[in-house]
């Protein structure tokens, strides 16, 4: 019982083209809805540190805080998904 990997070995997601895409759908959320990192920030409870980080690709999302970053600018998480794959 080895702990050698099964298959390919994943790349940390933070540097793949496709979160770098998560991260423009993200941003053209925000200012799609004329929202500021500061005004989604403050509703996260976060500081807007929190925004530019998750934007600019310093900091990677969960699930969860995705989610929570939707809700918090107003779109359907699903969509965005969606929108992310086609790509």
């Amino acid at each position: 019982m080895g702990t050698e990997p099964v298959g390919p070995l994943l790349p940390k997601t933070i540097y793949t083209e496709k979160y770098e895409r998560l991260r423009e759908l993200l941003r053209a959320e925000r200012k799609a809805a004329g929202l500021t990192q500061t005004v989604v920030a403050r509703r996260l409870g976060k500081p807007p540190s929190y925004v530019a980080k998750y934007e600019g690709g310093d900091r990677r999302l969960d699930v969860l805080e995705f989610l929570a970053v939707a809700a918090a600018i107003g779109f359907d998480p699903c969509r965005l998904i969606r929108s992310l794959m086609r790509k």
